[in-house]
This record gives structure tokens, sequence and C-alpha cells, in this order.
């Protein structure tokens, strides 16, 4: 092995002499980067290198090469201020590249089947424009010929890099018979035959020769207009009206051909792909998206023709109806200047699509898909810009529109849990809260009685009518909300009912019976589904709470009871640590001797967390002894490699 990193470190010899004459890199630093290199071919020629010893060679090479670039301006710089010639290529200006791509050779044949360290390599290539692109995507398709990506990636770079349009179609043909059933793939192929057909278009018009192209673009028109003497063609001759008429209508003639052989094209590429893929829906939008982009001869024949195939192949398919319908809405975003008529007139055009697709596939998701769409149009969804039809004089209708919606899935036995919670939303949103809280009763005293998020709901509208009704609610309101809080909470998990937890808490902050209760729930639900360790935690947030209510003492005593309980969550014991510790910097007596406990218990379930490790020694530094500091230290150093880095023992 020693020969071997001997033998490749000697070749590198003429290369570190060029820098050195050139005044790049001084003698020390040559010393330097050979330390270095020696290191990483030691790494790379070990029984089983790592991957990331190739990286971190690849790494340190391209930052040595990236400084030898801009010692090499500063040079250049300084040579031509004293009037001296620029400075020529040498040996150093290649070497670096090559060492670079020979260390991805190495890497992609140890780890052939490593997608994303073949892209790497690839990518180096291309930005570098090194000769072994051609090759190494070579190698990566024979090693990976059923990824998509590679082909679409091999023919981008044939047909916009190296200009060779034939090797980018026989690439992309090649990648469809290897991967047949890709989206992409067809797409792709599709989108590099037009586009080369528009650069032919656009090329006859710069020429003169041609008018148009195949992408519908209103601002061309004003740009030729003026730059038209740009656009003169060789053969133009001033002979008057009838010349230029001529010229005009061959010129036509040679854009409806283009168009013709554009929509053959597109034709033999979708009947292809339908071919393949079916029974995919979303390569046929996909299509139809090129299709309505361009402009080509029969294209509104052929977009008719592929809504046809389209409903004839996925009519009992829900996300079919969903796309026509949306299709109808689709711009509204971006016709500032339509009128309110026009917007209602496009979306009453929506509706009756729904309206046909709930009679063809009266289905669940159907109904979902509906009412998605009209909540679209009637809700602003938080922190995005307000739709135009929310301002709209038709929001009451759709409002309308859309319960009749909830209340025929209910009557077609379609209605889900998730569609009850929607119903409820709506009434909330739109201020009916009383038709809110029955329609909650009747859910969850009904057929969704067993749906927790349903029961959840209702308790809280319980408790924010209960709440505005009165500041302070009675004995029979406090039994009835304890009784829906019962059944609710026993049966949801913590995370669940985070935000009921604490609505109940402070609706019974000032009934300490109700309070007490509640408390027993608690420890019964955090026994059984256990603390959280990084999310909510009810058991630090009701610490929190009975701190601020009952004191110090109280709230100790029911942590210690929370710690007891299976799996308590690594959340509640830093919680408590904070208090006690801020306790004891305070001049609390018991702080540190409990916070020392905590640390202890948390460790014995935690012991791998090495922030806990930190905070239990910094705290050591600052209120405890150098022999409590180095204890902790040797102790994590024990049960930790990493937290040797990260704690240093004391030195007092």
């Amino acid at each position: 092995m020693a020969d071997v990193v001997q033998y490749r470190l000697e070749r590198m010899v003429a290369e570190l002499d060029d820098l050195e004459r050139r005044g790049l890199f001084s003698r020390r630093e040559i010393a330097e980067i050979v330390k270095m290199r020696r290191k990483f071919e030691y790494r790379l020629k070990r029984p089983s290198p790592l991957k990331q010893d190739f990286l971190a060679y690849i790494d340190y090479e391209k930052k040595l090469d990236a400084l030898r670039i801009l010692r090499k301006k500063s040079v250049s710089r300084e040579m031509k201020a004293k009037g001296n010639k620029k400075m020529k290529k040498s040996l150093s200006d290649f070497a670096g590249v090559r060492r670079i791509v020979e260390i991805y050779r190495m890497a992609t044949s140890r780890f052939k089947g490593d997608l994303d360290l073949w892209f790497q390599f690839l990518e180096f290539c291309r930005e570098r424009k090194h000769g072994r692109m051609k090759k190494a995507m070579v190698q990566a398709i024979r090693f990976h010929p059923k990824v998509p990506g590679l082909w679409i990636y091999a023919a981008a770079w044939e047909f916009d890099h190296n200009l060779n349009a034939a090797a980018a179609r026989a690439l992309m043909q090649s990648g469809l018979r290897a991967c047949p059933n890709s989206e992409d793939l067809w797409v792709e192929y599709l989108r590099m035959e037009l586009t080369y057909l528009n650069k032919l278009i656009t090329r006859k018009a710069i020429l003169g020769e041609d008018v148009g192209a195949l992408v519908r673009d209103d601002n061309e028109k004003k740009w030729r207009e003026e730059n038209k003497d740009l656009f003169m063609s060789l053969e133009e001759q001033k002979e008057g009206d009838n010349d230029l008429n001529a010229e005009k209508g061959e010129s036509n003639e040679k854009l409806n051909l283009f168009r013709e052989q554009g929509f053959s094209i597109l034709c033999t590429v979708y009947k292809g792909a339908i071919e393949a893929l079916p029974t995919s829906l979303n390569l046929r939008k996909r299509f139809l998206e090129i299709l309505e982009a361009i402009d080509l001869a029969h294209s509104e024949e052929m977009q008719d023709e592929i809504i046809a195939d389209m409903k004839r192949d996925f009519w009992r398919d829900p996300e079919y109806w969903d796309w026509l319908a949306r299709r109808e809405i689709n711009d509204l975003g971006f016709m500032m200047d339509i009128s309110a008529e026009d917007m209602h007139s496009k979306v009453g055009k929506a509706v009756q699509i729904y309206e046909e697709a709930l009679q063809v596939i009266p289905t669940a998701a159907m109904c979902d898909l509906y009412v998605k769409f009209l909540m679209h149009l009637i809700v602003a969804k938080g922190g995005e810009t307000q739709m135009i039809l929310n301002t709209s004089d038709h929001a009451t209708e759709y409002v309308s529109r859309l319960l009749k919606v909830f209340e025929r899935a209910e009557t077609m036995g379609c209605l889900t849990h998730d569609l009850a919670y929607e119903h409820i939303s709506l009434y909330l949103q739109i201020g009916s809260v009383d038709e809110a809280r029955k329609l909650a009763e009747k859910f969850c005293c009904g057929g969704f009685s067993d749906a927790v998020k349903l029961w959840i709901l209702r308790v809280s509208i319980e408790l924010k009518y209960i709440t505005r009704k009165s500041r302070s609610p009675s004995e029979a309101d406090l039994l009835s909300i304890f009784g829906l809080l019962t059944k609710v909470l026993t049966k949801a998990t913590v995370s669940d009912a985070k935000n009921l937890w604490l609505m109940a808490m402070k609706f019974f902050a000032n009934s300490r019976n109700y309070f007490n209760k509640l408390l027993e729930i608690s420890v019964v639900s955090l026994a059984r589904d256990g603390g959280s360790e990084n999310e909510f935690s009810l058991s630090s947030a009701i610490v929190n709470f009975i701190l601020q209510k009952d004191g110090i003492q109280r709230a100790r005593d029911l942590y210690n009871r929370f710690i007891v309980l299976p799996r308590p969550g690594l959340a509640l014991y830093k919680h408590c640590i904070e208090l006690e510790t801020n306790l004891a910097s305070a001049g609390d007596n018991e702080g540190l001797v409990n916070a020392r406990k905590l640390f202890e218990s948390a460790l014995a379930t935690y012991k791998q967390d090495i922030g806990l490790w930190q905070g239990y020694h910094a705290m050591e530094k600052k209120m405890g002894t150098s022999e409590t500091v180095n204890a902790v230290y040797w102790r994590a150093q024990k049960a930790h490699r990493d937290a040797v880095t990260l704690i240093a023992p004391s030195k007092r």
C-alpha cells in the first residue's frame, strides 16, 4: 500500500514544481499539500474505504484548485501592471481538475449503486467542460439503465451543451425502451422534439425567411416590429407590395408546414405514451398543458381528443372530475380584469361538472373534492392572499351550495369523519355557533360516537360557548363540561388533545374539585401514552400551571408524581431542571439538590443525550465544586465519546 501511495505522490512532482515556479504556492505550502494528499491517499487505500473518504478528498482538491485560480489571477494582474505578457497555461492548470475526475472515477467504481455520487460526478464534468463527461454518462447509464433521470440528464446535455439533437433523440428513445413506464421521460421527449422544431422556426425567422414560432408569446410581434431591420430576407428586393405579399404568403406556408410537423410529432409521442401508460391520468394532463402552451396546427381538435380520451378512460376516477372542474377557473388568478359576473359564470360551469360527477360516482372521495373546491372559493387560507371570489357578491350562494353538499353526502351515506368535521367548522366560520353545537352533538351521539376528532371539536365549542355566555359558569355548566371532557380525554391521546387540555385547565382553574379530578385524568393519560420528548409536554404544562397557581411546593409534589410514571419524557426533565436551577440561582437551598436528583434520574434513561450532559456540566461548573464538575465530565466521557469535545474538565 505504501508503494502505491508513494508512486501516486511522485506523479504529482511536476505539477507541484510548476506551482512553485509560477509563484502560486510557497515551498512550505507545497509541503503541507503533500502531507494532506498523503493522508487522503492512505485513507483511499484502506481495505474498505468509506464514501466520505472520497468526498473529503474531492472537497479538499476543489478548495485547493479554487485557491490556485484566485492566486493566478492576482499574479496575472501584477504581471500586467509591470507590462509583462499574460501568464500562459501550464501543467498545473489542468492537473487539479484531472485529479478530481480521477477520484470521482474511483469513487463511482467502488460505489456503483450510489446515484447521488454519479450525479455529482456528471455535474462536475459538465461545469468544468471536461472531456470525460460522455464516458461518465455512458458508465452511469450502463449501471443504472432503469433510472429515467439519467437518460433525461444525458439527453439534455447533448441537446443544450453539445448541440447534438440527433444524439439527444437517440438517448431519449433508448431511455423510453428501457423505462417505458416513466411519465417524465415521455413528457421530456415531447418537450425536446418541440423545442428543436421551435429552434428551427426561430432560426428561419432571424434569417428573414419565416415568421412566428411554436411558443405563444404576445411580446414577439412587438419585438419583431421594433427590430424589423434584423429580419430582412437575404433575397429580398424592393419590388413593391406584390412581391412582399408573395413572400408573406410563402412564409406562411412554411410556418404552417412547421406547425403540421409539430402536430405530427405530438400525435406520435402521445399515442406511444398512452400505449405504455394507459392508466396514467397525470401523463395526459401534462401533455394537455404542453399542447395549450404552443401554437400547432389542429391544436384545438387535439385538445378535444385528449379530453375525450380522458373521459372515456377515467370517468370513474374522482381525480379526473376534480381536474376537469378546476380547469374552468385555473386562470382566474391571472385574469385580474375579468368581471365578477364572468368569474361567477366560470365557477357555475365548474359546479355543474361536480354535480354531474356526484351522479356518476356518488362516493366520499368525490364529495370531499367537491367540498374542498367550494371551501377554496369561500375561505381564505391563513398567510395567503385572499382570492378574488372571497369578496364577491356570490359568497353567500357558495356557502349555501356547500351546506347542501354536506347534506347530500350525509343522505348518500358518504359522510366521513373529516367531512363531518368540515361541516361543523363551516358553521363556526360563518358565525353560526348554535348550529355548530347542534350538529356536533348530533354527530357525536350518532354514527360518529367513536370519532375522537369530532369529540374534541365539540368540547372546544362548548367551552367557548359557556365562556362567552357567562364569566362565572354555573355548577350545571361545570358538570356538563367535565362529563364531556371525561369522555374525550380518556379516549384521545395526549398529543391529539393538546389544545383541549390547555383549555380545560384554564376553564377549571378556579374550581379545585374539578381541577383535582382533571389532574387524576392527566396522570392516567400520561401513564398510558407517556410524555413527549420534543413536542408538547402535558406534564410540563401542568407543572408550570400549578407553579403559578399554588406555588413551588405543590409543583414539586406534582412533578415527582409524574416522573415515576412510565416514560415521563425528556421534556419534563428539562423543564423541571430549569425550574430548580433558577430557584437555586435565586438562593433556594433545595434547588441545587433537586436539580441534581433530576439530572441523575434523567441520565438513567437518556444517558446518550449530549445536551443533558452539557447542562449537567454547566450547572456544576456554575454552582458546584471542582470535584463534582470533573466527576460529571468523566462520566460523560465514559457514556458518550462525543461529549469529550463538547465539554471540558474543570481546571480550578
